[in-house]
């Protein structure tokens, strides 16, 4: 039993316990990170409601989504340093993360699938999320990746990278996830502000235990790829593909 309770905890270290790191900076470094992050939250959270008010795979829906993460990334790398960050492996040695943040993508895929499928029963959820995902199945595949990936990487370094550190201390997971689903009620999408709220959360957590933003990028892009590749076939009905929320309506266009 002893055994049995040392490998327990030896698997939750990774997930719960942070790393010692020292990421302190100066009052100066602080005021400007918030200075930096504060007009490029304003404008990517602009561009973002702009993007996703485009017809999919239009010029504009592309070029607003490359300027909404060309935003995140630029305001994140030049609000300040970034790290990379590391966490316990199994032989308690310091490593940067890999294995463990891919495997979290997976688990946290499967349990927004099993929401994803249940909410096919109502109505408003069932709209909602056909309405998000209608890029996926609307646009090339190739595109519709490209979109997800860039913007998933900007905007950890972004909400995860230089607003994280640009937080009262004590308060950054709270904050930049409370931040980053306020972003997200720019696209006007329950579905996508609620899952903003969730993945914001395990997306600081991971920050937070790590140091770093390397976790939350690895999580975030397999998470997402999942998502796009998966998500529109467990949710989609017998009549056909997701196809485009009618808000006036409440029907589903081809």
């Amino acid at each position: 039993m002893p055994n049995l309770r040392r490998v327990g905890l030896s698997l939750l270290r990774p997930l719960v316990h942070p790393v010692p790191r020292d990421h302190r900076e100066s009052a100066k470094q602080i005021r400007r990170r918030r200075r930096v992050v504060t007009i490029a939250g304003v404008a990517g959270s602009a561009l973002l409601g702009h993007s996703l008010s485009r017809e999919p795979g239009s010029p504009q829906f592309y070029r607003l989504s490359l300027a909404t993460a060309a935003t995140w990334l630029g305001g994140g790398l030049a609000a300040g340093p970034l790290h990379l960050g590391r966490m316990w492996s199994g032989d308690e040695r310091l490593r940067r993360p890999v294995v463990m943040p891919i495997a979290s993508a997976g688990m946290t895929f499967g349990l927004f699938c099993g929401l994803a499928m249940a909410a096919r029963r109502i109505p408003p959820l069932r709209h909602a999320i056909t309405d998000a995902l209608r890029y996926a199945e609307t646009d090339p595949v190739l595109g519709v990746y490209a979109t997800v990936l860039v913007n998933g990487l900007a905007e950890e370094v972004f909400f995860r990278g230089a607003l994280y550190a640009a937080a009262p201390e004590g308060g950054q997971v709270a904050l930049s996830t409370a931040v980053y689903t306020a972003v997200t009620l720019a696209t006007r999408n329950p579905a996508l502000v609620a899952a903003a709220a969730v993945m914001g959360t395990a997306f600081g957590v991971q920050r937070r235990v790590t140091g770093g933003i390397q976790a939350s990028i690895l999580t975030h892009l397999t998470w997402s790829a999942l998502m796009v590749r998966f998500l529109p076939a467990a949710v989609r009905e017998r009549e056909g593909p997701v196809g485009r929320q009618d808000v006036s309506t409440g029907s589903i266009e081809k």
